[in-house]
C-alpha cells in the first residue's frame, strides 16, 4: 500500500463565545493524500496567535508536505530541531498543532479513539475541577456550594482574581497596568480557606492558584500557612525562573504543590520531578509540543510518584481539551483535570466536544480525537485585535512583575 502523506496544512483562527483577546484559538488542520482524511490539532497561544499561524503556514507547511503521516515520532523530531533553536512557546505550539493532528489521523486510520493508541483506558472518566471566585469569602463559599450541587468534588478557589487590585495609593505619575498588592493578597488567602473549611468542611477538595505573584519568601510563608486547610494542591506557587525555591518549600511544609503551566523546556520540569519537589505536573500541552512529549512527560512523572493535571483553562481550544482527556483516561498516574467548560458557540463550532457529567469528563469513542470543526461557523467568530491587559501586572509602586 502506498503511504498516506501530508497534502496540505492550514491554520484556522477563531474566537467563539465570550473572552475577547483571551480566547483567540489556533487550530491546525493537516490534510492528507487520502481524500477526505484530515486531522485537527490545538496550537493555541492566545497572546501570540498570529506568530503561531506564521510558523505553521510559512515554515512547517513546506517542510512537511509529502511526508508520511504515520511517522509521528520521526516528524515530531524533524520539526523540533528544524529551526535549530527550540523549546519555546511559538514553535512548540506550532509543532503541537501538527502533532495532535497526526495522532487524530492515526486514530482515524486505525478506526480507534486516540486513548486506545496510548494503551487503552485506565478509568472510564477523568475527574475535573472547576473554578469558584468571589470578592469576599462568603461569595466564594456560595460559588463553591453551587459547583458542589452540580456534582463537582474538586473546586479551585480564588478571591479577587489573581491577587486582586491594589487599593492603596502608589507614587505620582505611575504607569498604567493591572495593579495588585502581593502583601494584601498573601494575608487574605489563609483567611479565605479558614472560612471555607469552617463552613463547608473537609469533604470537598479545595485548590488555589497563586499564579506566581509572590516573592519567593512570601510564597514559602503562604504554603506553610495553608497547610492546616489540607488543600488538594497549591498551584504555580513560584515562577519558572525561581524553581530552586521549591526545595525550601518542601523542607517547610507538606502542602501539595502543582507546577508547570508556563513550562516550555524539559529542563524546567525534570529537576522538580526527579527530586520529588512537586506533586502534580500541569503543563499546557500545546506549549510543550503536543501529545507526543506530553505522554513521555506523564511516564516520567509516574516513575517518581507524581500525578498529572494538564492545564485546561478557557484559552485551550476544545481540540486541546479533547487531547487532555484522551491522556487522562489512559495514564495510570492521572490526578485531576482543570476544566473551564464550553460555551454554546464553542460546542457548535467544535462538534464532538468532550462531555462532563457529575464531575467527570468523558472522551467520545469516535476514531481519532473524536472532535471536528465547522469551518463556516468558525469564520463567524474572527479573533479580535488588541493586546492582552492582565499580563501587564504591576505592584502598587508601579514595578512591572510576573503576571
Amino acid at each position: 500500500m502506498s503511504a498516506v502523506t501530508v497534502k496540505d496544512i492550514r491554520t484556522i483562527l477563531t474566537s467563539p463565545g465570550s473572552g475577547g483577546v483571551q480566547k483567540r484559538l489556533v487550530i491546525v488542520k493537516v490534510i492528507t493524500s487520502d481524500d477526505g482524511l484530515y486531522g485537527l490539532g490545538c496550537a493555541t497561544f492566545t497572546q501570540r496567535h498570529l506568530a503561531v499561524r506564521t510558523v505553521v503556514h510559512d515554515f512547517l507547511r513546506p517542510l512537511l508536505i509529502g511526508k508520511d503521516v504515520q511517522r509521528i515520532e520521526d516528524l515530531w523530531q524533524l520539526v523540533h530541531v528544524n529551526a535549530y533553536w527550540r523549546n519555546r512557546p511559538v514553535m512548540n505550539n506550532a509543532l503541537s498543532g501538527v502533532d495532535m493532528a497526526l495522532w487524530d489521523i492515526k486514530g482515524k486510520l486505525a478506526g480507534m479513539p486516540v486513548y486506545q493508541l496510548l494503551g487503552g483506558k485506565c478509568r472510564e472518566g477523568a475527574e475535573v475541577y472547576r473554578h469558584a471566585g468571589g470578592h469576599d469569602p462568603a461569595q466564594v463559599e456560595e460559588n463553591v456550594r453551587r459547583l458542589m450541587e452540580q456534582g463537582f468534588h474538586h473546586v479551585r478557589c480564588q478571591m479577587g482574581g489573581y491577587g486582586g487590585t491594589a487599593d492603596r495609593p502608589g507614587p505620582e505619575h505611575r504607569l498604567s497596568g493591572a495593579y495588585f498588592d502581593p502583601s494584601a493578597y498573601a494575608r487574605s488567602i489563609p483567611c479565605l480557606f479558614e472560612h471555607l473549611r469552617s463552613t463547608i468542611g473537609f469533604e470537598v477538595e479545595l485548590l488555589h492558584d497563586v499564579h506566581e505573584r509572590l516573592a519567593p519568601i512570601q510564597a514559602v510563608q503562604l504554603a506553610k500557612q495553608l497547610e492546616p486547610f489540607r488543600l488538594f494542591f497549591l498551584e504555580d506557587l513560584l515562577p519558572p525562573e525561581q524553581i530552586d525555591w521549591f526545595a525550601t518549600v518542601r523542607q517547610q511544609c507538606s502542602t501539595p504543590l502543582a507546577m508547570g503551566e508556563l513550562f516550555t523546556n524539559p529542563n524546567e520540569w525534570k529537576p522538580l520531578i526527579t527530586n520529588r519537589l512537586i506533586d502534580f505536573i500541569r503543563c499546557h500541552i500545546s506549549a510543550i509540543g503536543g501529545l507526543t512529549p506530553a505522554k513521555k512527560l506523564a511516564i516520567l512523572a509516574e516513575a517518581f510518584g507524581i500525578r498529572t493535571d494538564w492545564h485546561g483553562p478557557g484559552d485551550v481550544s476544545p481540540v486541546g481539551h479533547a487531547a487532555n482527556v484522551h491522556l487522562d483516561v489512559s495514564s495510570p498516574n492521572f490526578g485531576i483535570q482543570e476544566w473551564s467548560g464550553f460555551s454554546e458557540a464553542e460546542q457548535e463550532v467544535f462538534p464532538g466536544c468532550p462531555e462532563v457529567r457529575q464531575g467527570y469528563a468523558y472522551p467520545n469513542d469516535r476514531p481519532g480525537l473524536g472532535i471536528d470543526i465547522d469551518e463556516s461557523l468558525a469564520a463567524k467568530y474572527p479573533c479580535p485585535d488588541g493586546v492582552v491587559e492582565w499580563t501587564q501586572a504591576r505592584t502598587p509602586d508601579g514595578t512591572h512583575v510576573y503576571p
